[in-house]
């Protein structure tokens, strides 16, 4: 299990919000948390950790008038911590080159792929060929309904007819290097993680490592609040989970402390 960090950027400034709440309307989100420090100052950070993988999700859509300081603070956090962080956020296959030229080591993709709510193959296709397979994350983030999991787009404001299985994640894993994936029933509130997720995806990871010998690195993200979450998700995950912490972490306003879960996670 490896920590992962995240930078999250909406309307200009490093956030954690409850997913649930963002709306592209009014540009609003419901805030735990606004950091003082810009996007640079957490990269040099997490640099100085030497931690690797972390993500940069911008939140605001393109058409956003914040989507350009937004943008920038992005920018600025890969140029300081070249080929250490991933970057996710209106990703395209006219745009991802831009991002992996600014430092990125991968660039996270949902809406393009997961267009009118079916997989879109072609675009897989054409990210393939102008980022590559190895510099391409695909985000599986998903919200529980009564028959399982269900993939979301459009920072998580729309549903697809994608349900997140082992089938789902075979077909998907040969178009990319990683899986990013938020519960987002409970992303941002600090009430615990999705148990039935965390463990679907940690028996996918274990029947992978099983069949082919290595693990295909998969990192889930929501609701980890305390030591107890982290040690339960890492039981469910058999330990292959990657797992990232947001508004729980001292470092974003929560109690969790940064050394405990450091250790924890190693």
């Amino acid at each position: 299990m490896e920590f992962r960090p995240c930078i999250d950027i909406h309307n200009g400034k490093v956030k954690q919000i409850v997913g649930g709440s963002l709306k592209d309307e009014g540009d609003f989100a419901k805030e735990n948390f606004v950091a003082d420090q810009d996007a640079v100052f957490f990269a040099d950070f997490y640099r100085k950790s030497g931690l690797r993988g972390g993500h940069i999700i911008l939140l605001n859509g393109a058409d956003s008038p914040y989507y350009e300081a937004t943008r920038q603070q992005a920018i600025l956090a890969l140029e300081e911590y070249p080929q250490g962080l991933q970057v996710g956020g209106g990703i395209t296959a006219d745009n991802a080159p831009d991002y992996i030229r600014a430092g990125a080591s991968h660039v996270i993709v949902t809406s393009y792929v997961f267009k009118g709510g079916i997989i879109r193959y072609d675009r897989l296709s054409e990210l393939e060929k102008t980022v590559g397979k190895e510099h391409l994350v695909l985000d599986l983030s998903c919200k529980k309904t009564s028959d399982g999991y269900y993939i979301v787009t459009d920072r998580w404001q729309n549903m697809t007819q994608e349900k997140v299985t082992y089938e789902l994640m075979d077909r998907l894993s040969d178009y990319c290097d990683e899986f990013l994936v938020h519960a987002v029933d409970v992303e941002g509130k600090s009430n615990g993680i999705e148990t039935e997720l965390a463990g679907l995806l940690g028996d996918w990871c274990l029947e992978r490592k099983n069949s082919e010998g290595k693990i295909f690195p998969v990192t889930y993200a929501g609701g980890v609040h305390s030591m107890e979450d982290l040690q339960e998700l890492k039981q469910l995950g058999h330990a292959l989970l990657n797992v990232t912490i947001g508004s729980a972490l001292e470092l974003f306003g929560g109690t969790m402390k940064w050394q405990e879960v450091l250790k924890a996670c190693k």
